[in-house]
This record gives structure tokens, C-alpha cells and sequence, in this order.
């Protein structure tokens, strides 16, 4: 019965693992050729692949983008030594913050990714 229990676990984390990285993979490739919102059909895609609750795929997706986008907005802002995001801060009105711009940014695709990956998950369990 506890053996069960663990395997069952098991494969709930190894599917959230899969689809957080499947997420992420493809949102970075589809970032490079499709605009902003190609995050929103790479987390869709992904959603219909891995077989997950709804709570689970947006939990999943919105980690992804979460990591992904506040990676690549610091690594951006590093390499242009804060220059962009002081400017884009003042834009917004926060200021040369870029603690909460990079904040904002990451939020943003994971909120849009998180829904995406949501509806996948509800066309998925209306087709079985």
C-alpha cells in the first residue's frame, strides 16, 4: 500500500518535472522565432502532451515562465549594465528599480502561460 503511494507521487512530481522543462524549452525556441504570446501555445502544446489536472498545468507552466523570463530579463539587464531597465523604469513610473521590473516581466509570461496551459488541460479532458 505505501509502495503504491510513493509510485503515485513519483510519477505526479516526474510529470510536473516533464512539463515545467517541456515549457520552458519550447517557450525559449519559440521566443527566438514567434512573438511574445508563441509562450502561450508552446505552454498549450505542452498541456495537451503531458496528461495533467488543470491546477497542476498552470502550477507547472507558470513556474517555467516564472524561471525562464526572470532568467533571461536578468541576464538581459546584466549584459546592457542597467541601462535599458533604468529607462524602461522610468517609462512605468517605478523607477531605476530593476529588481521589480524583472519581477513584473517574469509575472506577466507566467500568468500568460499558466492560462494557456490551463485551457489545454480542460480540451485535453474534454476529448477523454
Amino acid at each position: 500500500m505505501v509502495v503504491k503511494i510513493i509510485i503515485k507521487d513519483l510519477n505526479f512530481y516526474m510529470k510536473f518535472l516533464a512539463a515545467l522543462i517541456l515549457t520552458a524549452l519550447l517557450s525559449f525556441i519559440a521566443g527566438l522565432y514567434l512573438p511574445w504570446w508563441g509562450i502561450a501555445i508552446a505552454a498549450f502544446i505542452v498541456a495537451l502532451l503531458v496528461n495533467q489536472k488543470a491546477g497542476m498545468a498552470f502550477a507547472s507552466a507558470f513556474s517555467a515562465l516564472l524561471l525562464l523570463w526572470s532568467g533571461l530579463a536578468w541576464w538581459i539587464n546584466v549584459k546592457n549594465e542597467n541601462i535599458l531597465s533604468a529607462r524602461i523604469g522610468e517609462l512605468l513610473g517605478i523607477g531605476n528599480n530593476p529588481f521589480l521590473l524583472i519581477s513584473i516581466t517574469a509575472i506577466i509570461g507566467a500568468l500568460v502561460a499558466g492560462f494557456a496551459a490551463m485551457s489545454g488541460s480542460f480540451l485535453r479532458s474534454k476529448k477523454t
